[in-house]
């Protein structure tokens, strides 16, 4: 391997750490009996005074306004919902093939059924007819003799397909959360939580929410609620925290009480999925008979599982597995689940292979001049290239658009965002080469004839480097508070509980602790590591077990480190321990400045078992390396990140080594002490 070649030896990452208040921490964990840590993390999440943090902490204590006095169209809806059910026309649900549109077209399939409606569903094809409602469903609607249709998590922007609807003779409802285009449909009533005030607490709902909401208010109208809450409010939380929705206002509030009865839902499909999922209680939880799941229960392990269907699967299963009342048949369905799921992960693992492949080969040494990365090869699945563009955006830190042919003429794709740059703005600027295209600020989708290609990379380029400075080319870690290890314990843990729900708006804490010890690691699974680090402070020295998913790429890891982390319960053999998910890592602060703000003379010496080196930080071209040479002159040459380093009398004939290897891992850290020293001194 040549030393020039480009080996990532940790992430590349910027850490964003939120300013410290302690006095209005001290202040708020005084009057409400709680940690500061923990008061810390409540106002990094905007909560400042008491009474905001009351109803954080205890949302049932929210004063919650009628929807129907929040939603203007929501009475018409309920009132056509109504008269529909009573002059048995039928009702036709389009929903949408993602995990809060089959949420949501369960949800009131369900509930419609359960009021004595005649309804029926349609899902569009993510791979012939894509997202939406579209002429051809609402003509197949119109010859089953549908009178009133009704969207689920889309058609907000159908405007030709809903204005075909009101030709025909059809009534229509729209039930939508996504961004309001300029011209609305003809619909008879429109529900979209972004059609009203921003200071409603339903204004953060997912279509799931809008559902959810409708359903609700229409079986109160009809006085027939009783029983229906609960499996309602279990598929609302697991479309809500799958869709990534902002767990705040009525969402925190609602999926606090849907993760709190969805372990005992009395819908098959839920039991079902946590069944083949393997999904489990805590030991303490099931020591206090209080079973709950938590939202990465279902971000992590149910809500894929329902993905992957809409991603490369029928979306009937899904809609089957949530509305059936037959475990057999619920269980089945769960399997198919199963199944689809671990042929997505496959997928994904090798259409990220090799998209680093051609990344690598192609497009790495330019990144920092194109600032964003345009990534096509035909035969990939375009139902989970999305996915793997999250993951090409974490691992490079440039917006990313990936895509495949769709046949030979036609590319198409998805893209995903950092915080700087617009996806859909970016898109937008590209609207004379694109066929579809749609999104939002993070995230997006689009089509293109293939000779547009070369012109769609230089026009993307161009708008990255309007807006993207080099700086903001590395994924962003936005990180809580700094605590050291001997103040991780199994209170701390269970205060944090109450930060639950944690998701989008309300993320879990992430923690960082300065210059801890790697003493044990290991690669376990599909290139996770494992590893044991400690902190001496005041010579009293701590230990924590950790996880770092998917590191494989850096592994080993450097001996000292600053690490960036959440906090985990790791239930083994009846014994709870704490445990950190590492999900940053940087070279101590004294390491990093060492090599970015020490003169051209930093020189030392030191004593390494009972042998005499010097050493120093030299230039080299447009970088800076250590260079460490023992009595003998012979010099070991090594860059911060690098896992390998050169040995030898000279550079042309020095021989490549593994700094890992702990004669040489000891000899760079104690040279780099040395060197910390002699810049203090």
């Amino acid at each position: 391997m040549n030393n020039n070649q480009s080996i990532r030896r940790l992430p590349n990452q910027r850490w964003q750490i939120a300013a410290t208040n302690t006095e209005a921490s001290l202040t708020l964990a005084n009057l409400m009996n709680i940690s500061p840590i923990i008061s810390q993390l409540l106002i990094n999440r905007g909560m400042i005074n008491p009474e905001d943090a009351k109803i954080f902490l205890d949302p049932e204590s929210l004063n919650l306004p009628s929807p129907l006095e929040e939603f203007p169209d929501l009475a018409a809806s309920v009132e056509l919902l109504e008269m529909a059910i009573a002059n048995q026309d039928k009702i036709a649900i389009c929903g949408d093939y993602d995990a809060d549109g089959m949420t949501s077209t369960a949800l009131l399939l369900r509930s419609f059924r359960a009021l004595g409606a005649d309804v029926d569903y349609a899902i569009p094809s993510r791979m012939h007819d894509g997202y939406g409602i579209n002429n051809r469903i609402v003509e197949e609607f119109h010859d089953e003799g549908v009178k009133l249709i009704l969207t689920v998590d889309n058609g907000i922007s159908a405007v030709e397909p809903i204005t075909k609807a009101r030709e025909l003779g059809l009534k229509v409802i729209i039930t939508d959360h996504h961004d309001i285009p300029q011209i609305l449909p003809p619909a008879n009533a429109i529900l979209n939580p972004k059609l009203i005030a921003e200071s409603s607490p339903y204004r953060g709902v997912a279509g799931v929410g809008v559902a959810y909401i409708l359903a609700v208010c229409l079986a109160q109208q009809l006085g027939e609620l009783k029983g229906l809450v609960q499996p309602l409010l279990a598929l609302f939380t697991l479309g809500t925290i799958a869709d990534l929705a902002p767990l705040t206002g009525v969402n925190r509030r609602w999926v606090k009480r849907g993760l709190n009865i969805l372990p005992k839902s009395t819908l098959p499909g839920i039991q079902a999925l946590i069944q083949i999922a393997g999904v489990q209680a805590s030991e303490a939880e099931k020591n206090q008979n209080s079973k709950s799941l938590k939202p990465e229960d279902i971000g992590f392990r149910l809500g894929p599982r329902i993905n992957a269907i809409g991603r490369i699967g029928d979306p009937q299963i899904v809609i089957d597995l949530l509305t059936t009342d037959d475990f057999s048949i619920a269980l089945a369905k769960a399997i198919q689940c199963e199944q689809t799921n671990t042929q997505r992960q496959q997928m994904c693992e090798e259409i990220e292979k090799e998209a680093i492949s051609i990344v690598e080969d192609l497009y790495v040494n330019s990144l920092q001049k194109d600032r964003v990365l345009v990534v096509i090869k035909d035969n990939w699945h375009h139902g989970v290239i999305g996915i793997v563009a999250s993951r090409l955006l974490e691992r490079y830190g440039v917006p990313v658009f990936i895509g495949t042919y769709e046949n030979e003429g036609i590319i198409r794709g998805s893209a995903r965002g950092i915080p700087e740059f617009h996806v859909f703005a970016a898109l937008d600027a590209c609207r004379d080469l694109l066929g579809k295209f749609g999104g939002h600020k993070a995230a997006g989708g689009f089509s293109l004839p293939a000779e547009n290609l070369p012109e769609f990379r230089l026009r993307l380029s161009a708008f990255a480097n309007q807006c993207l400075e080099p700086q903001h080319l590395k994924p962003l870690l936005k990180i809580d508070t700094q605590v050291n290890i001997h103040e991780i314990n199994q209170d701390l843990f269970q205060q944090l509980n109450i930060l639950h729900p944690c998701g989008i708006d309300n993320s879990d804490p992430i923690f960082w602790t300065a210059n801890v010890q790697v003493i044990e690691q290991k690669i376990v699974g599909k290139g996770h590591i494992k590893l044991t680090v400690s902190q001496t402070i005041d010579n009293q020295r701590q230990e924590i077990k950790g996880i770092a998913w998917r590191w494989g790429d850096y592994f080993p890891l450097p001996s000292r480190l600053d690490i960036a982390y959440k906090l985990r319960e790791n239930n083994f053999n009846g014994k709870t321990t704490i445990e950190m998910e590492l999900i940053g890592a940087k070279l101590p602060n004294h390491v990093l400045e060492l090599f970015t703000n020490s003169s051209n003379q930093t020189r030392g010496s030191f004593e390494y078992k009972q042998r005499q080196y010097t050493c120093g930080i030299y230039e080299n071209g447009m970088s800076r390396e250590l260079r460490v040479k023992n009595s003998e002159g012979k010099v070991l040459v090594m860059q911060p990140e690098d896992k390998f380093g050169l040995l030898g009398f000279n550079r042309d004939n020095a021989e490549q080594i593994d700094l890992s290897q702990p004669i040489y891992e000891g000899i760079v850290q104690t040279a780099i002490q040395a060197l910390s020293t002699s810049v203090q001194n």
